[in-house]
């Protein structure tokens, strides 16, 4: 009887401890998920989820412990300098972000990654923005504000323009504020309202220039190619026309000796 009550004491404390850590750990999960951002406030409502607010903190790196179950981030008027890759990928139900107001100069390929699914808004006005990098809005389909940023308007937007999934109207927030070629005009213009435009004019005119040169230059080699060979064959030719011109002198020559020998 005393065996069996000490058996049972022993799991009895096994188990207790097995239960301890496993509510430990949804504990610590459920803090992980729940939980708000540093310095952030957080609120939640039954119908719009959880709000992340990291407003005007003075910011300088998007914050790595936002929950993921967080529904709306505003991250403006903060010191972000660029958005790395993956920043939010950890936010799969993420359906509005704001980043304006900062000083945003670089958006890296992926930087909105995971989000393609889920996003509907992204706020990226008011920063520092110049290049439009395609590949930083991989899969993204939200309306963005891509207001008030000094854009570069150039071959490279052009291009990247029709490999964009973003909602169209919200490419008309491109205003260009220096352009490539320059005297085309396009400053103070949105982009995408200039249909009309080429910007990328000179590189197809630079594009037809080196085309020419490259066949001037395949001209010139066949016809320095065809000057030799007809030269060439010109001092075979005129060797050829010697040698035959060589040969009935000899056979008068052999002829004559011929008679001589007949006379004697």
């Amino acid at each position: 009887m005393s065996l069996l009550a000490d058996w049972l004491l022993r799991h009895s404390v096994v188990m207790c401890l097995l239960l301890h850590s496993l509510v430990l750990m949804t504990f610590c999960f459920h803090h992980a998920a729940t939980s708000c951002s540093k310095n952030c406030y957080c609120s939640e409502s039954e119908s719009g989820g959880k709000t992340v607010r990291c407003s005007n903190l003075q910011l300088t790196e998007i914050p790595q412990d936002i929950p993921n179950d967080t529904r709306r981030v505003y991250l403006d008027f903060n010191l972000f300098t660029t958005v790395p890759t993956n920043a939010f990928s950890d936010l799969p139900n993420l359906i509005e972000l704001d980043l304006s107001h900062n000083e945003l100069s670089q958006l890296e390929p992926g930087a909105f990654r995971g989000l393609g699914s889920s996003l509907q808004f992204l706020d990226l006005s008011s920063n520092k923005l110049v290049n439009f990098n395609p590949e930083s809005f991989e899969g993204l389909r939200a309306r963005a504000n891509l207001t008030n940023n000094p854009w570069h308007c150039d071959c490279n937007l052009q291009m990247a323009m029709p490999r964009v999934d973003l909602e169209p109207a919200s490419l008309t927030g491109i205003v260009c504020q220096t352009s490539d070629p320059e005297e085309i005009g396009v400053q103070g213009l949105a982009f995408l309202l200039a249909p009309d435009i080429d910007l990328c004019v000179v590189m197809k005119r630079t594009t037809d220039v080196a085309m020419l040169v490259v066949m001037f230059g395949w001209f010139t080699m066949v016809i320095s190619y065809l000057v030799y060979y007809v030269r060439a064959n010109q001092e075979d030719a005129r060797r050829h026309l010697e040698y035959l011109k060589s040969l009935p002198s000899r056979q008068g020559k052999s002829e004559e000796s011929s008679t001589i020998s007949t006379v004697v």
